[in-house]
């Protein structure tokens, strides 16, 4: 149950909370559940895993190297394949959450850019 997961301080990105549900990032596929506040971006980065995004409430802003971004909402999906740029942000008014599952071993690589201006 949601109420149970044990949320931490992310290491990587300061404004989310991470809670492992699943798997062991360190050596192989793993789902792990997000909280962000509202005004929390992630600025542009790639895994070397496929990214999987779900998500649960909120609405999250995404874009991926290339694409056009898309504001995604409770049941709205994301995937970012293996080593592809992609950033993302909480907007409106509530919280986020979301559900995020990577197919290898984690890792985070930040780009060389900032997120566009304009987004």
């Amino acid at each position: 149950p949601l109420h149970s997961a044990r949320f931490a301080q992310d290491d990587d990105v300061k404004c989310l909370k991470s809670a492992l549900e699943n798997g062991n990032p360190d050596t192989g596929p793993s789902t792990f559940l997000l909280k962000a506040p509202t005004g929390c971006h992630i600025r542009p980065h790639y895994h070397t895993a496929e990214e999987q995004l779900i998500v649960i409430r909120g609405s999250v802003w995404t874009a991926m190297r290339g694409m056009h971004g898309t504001l995604l909402t409770a049941g709205g999906v994301a995937v970012m394949p293996g080593n592809a740029v992609h950033w993302f942000s909480c907007r409106g008014t509530r919280r986020c959450l979301m559900a995020v599952t990577f197919d290898k071993r984690y890792d985070i690589v930040w780009a060389d850019q900032d997120l566009p201006k304009t987004q």
